[in-house]
């Protein structure tokens, strides 16, 4: 064995390390090469999905609908006819004997003891109103009174839109009045928005925006004819209104809806969200409930700050079983009937002015307040006059719409919950009223969910379903208030 002497071990030592450093360094840059690769690779990925993301939100999808044919037979060749007619609302001798008539042959039917509104509208308190109906119930002064705006017709898609138009008599200079389309439900009428109307187009406070109304009724309801075909549903509805606004010289506007008003208003703002300088609602429950609307709803009442949840929020969603399930499960009967099989009940509504009364105004009740159905009146005189009541029960019953409007459910809820505009946010600035005693309470977070350009949600102190009938003044006062943000927003 050859022995080795101190320097030339520290030699061979000295070169082993050296060619080991060096080998060393090779691994660790090729490892330091392949580490670098892999993370640009991240980088890559996540600044790719980031961009993704941010492009998915910033694609702001658009509703799309095809202009339809809504009249009698096939759509003629000729041109559209254009043009706005003077409407104006009438009555006759032989409508009200035919009406007295139908009315004196009703057939009372005794209600349970101690059912109250429990089970409908209660047949003791039904005759009292019956019996006011037919002997001090003044329909000719109410249809001079619903004449005191301007009423017209046009057609649009094949069919009459009944619409009343009102413009404010002074304007202040520089500051022309804001165009606005309001939109009612069912069971109610254009008439809803009879003691609003002047509270926007006449402020006492000249501070406050003045309006130009425009509130339509929608196809099947009032004095707007019915659809001939089947499919008529809210985004048609909205189409047509659209065009309405159109035609009335109005290329943006802001517009209002409370119930089917609600969808309506919103099917505008999805199709032309260009026009609607912005959206208020009194309603808006969640159209396609998320994974955070669920979470919300089973840990909101734990921890009501994670969610944003109110005293007021808490109060009106729990317990859950019961606020939610069970009293939709008493309040959707109609629903049911409605969107499953309309003409059968319309029908028999269309035949009796009691029937009617009963069924309509049972909703006016429980609507309005839930714990109306404790009274034995239904609490409708709290709220409303008989007089404003029964005039919404005339315009269906004049008008013969009841069958009509009833379809209206059909048609939204007869291809299923999973529309594209269920799926389709809203971007355009929305308002909303949050009115407590509405059939169902929607929370800040909710409403976000669909509504993103949510720039005003006021906690109402008092209202129902019908707020605009019940509560003109706050709901005047939200919506000026909506729209002066609105406009400050534009202006900056």
């Amino acid at each position: 064995m050859q022995c080795l002497d101190s320097n030339s071990w520290s030699d061979a030592t000295l070169t082993g390390f050296q060619t080991a450093e060096v080998n060393f360094s090779k691994i660790q840059s090729r490892e330091d090469g392949q580490t670098d690769m892999l993370a640009e690779l991240l980088v890559a990925v996540v600044t790719a999905g980031l961009v993704l993301f941010l492009v998915q939100r910033s694609r702001n999808p658009v509703l799309k609908a095809e202009d339809g044919w809504w009249g009698p037979g096939v759509a003629p060749h000729a041109e559209e006819d254009v043009s706005l007619r003077p409407f104006e609302v009438r009555t006759s001798e032989e409508e009200l004997e035919d009406l007295y008539s139908r009315m004196d042959r009703t057939r009372p039917v005794p209600s349970v003891e101690d059912s109250r509104f429990h089970y409908g509208f209660n047949s003791q308190h039904l005759q009292d109103v019956v019996s006011y109906w037919r002997k001090d119930f003044d329909w000719r002064r109410q249809v001079h009174g619903l004449n005191r705006y301007p009423h017209f017709r046009t057609r649009i898609e094949g069919i009459d839109v009944h619409y009343v138009h009102v413009k404010p008599r002074r304007v202040a200079e520089g500051a022309p009045a804001l165009p606005i389309i309001l939109v009612h439900g069912w069971p109610g009428s254009f008439y809803e928005f009879y003691r609003l109307i002047p509270l926007l187009t006449e402020p006492e406070n000249p501070e406050e925006p003045v309006f130009e109304v425009v509130c339509p009724s929608i196809p099947g309801y009032g004095f707007s004819e019915a659809p001939h075909k089947r499919g008529f549903n809210s985004v048609c509805a909205a189409n047509v209104f659209q065009k309405l606004m159109k035609r009335l010289g109005f290329q943006t506007f802001f517009a209002h809806g409370g119930d089917w008003g609600w969808q309506i208003t919103t099917n505008m703002a999805q199709l032309d969200p260009g026009s609607v300088r912005g959206l208020h609602l009194s309603f808006a429950p969640p159209s396609k409930p998320g994974l955070l609307v669920a979470l919300s709803l089973m840990l909101g009442r734990l921890f009501p700050t994670l969610f944003g949840f109110t005293e007021a929020d808490r109060r009106l969603l729990y317990p859950c079983t019961e606020k939610l399930l069970l009293e939709s499960m008493k309040e959707s009967g109609y629903l049911h009937i409605q969107a499953t099989k309309p003409d059968t009940a319309g029908r028999a509504l269309n035949d009796s002015p009691v029937g009617l009364a009963a069924y309509i105004l049972e909703k006016f009740s429980t609507w309005t307040n839930q714990n109306f159905r404790d009274l034995e009146d239904g609490g409708l005189t709290r709220k409303f006059s008989l007089d404003d009541l029964l005039t919404n029960v005339m315009i269906y019953w004049t008008s013969g719409c009841i069958t009509s409007s009833m379809r209206f459910y059909k048609e939204n809820f007869g291809k299923g919950l999973d529309q594209p505009h269920s799926r389709i946010p809203v971007n355009v600035p929305t308002g909303f009223a949050c009115f407590p005693n509405d059939v169902m309470h929607s929370p800040k977070l909710w409403v976000k969910q669909k509504y993103r350009n949510l720039i005003r949600y006021t906690p109402m102190p008092r209202g129902g379903h019908f707020a605009a009938m019940e509560e003109p003044q706050l709901m005047a006062e939200d919506i000026q208030e909506f729209t002066k943000t609105v406009e400050k927003m534009i202006k900056l």
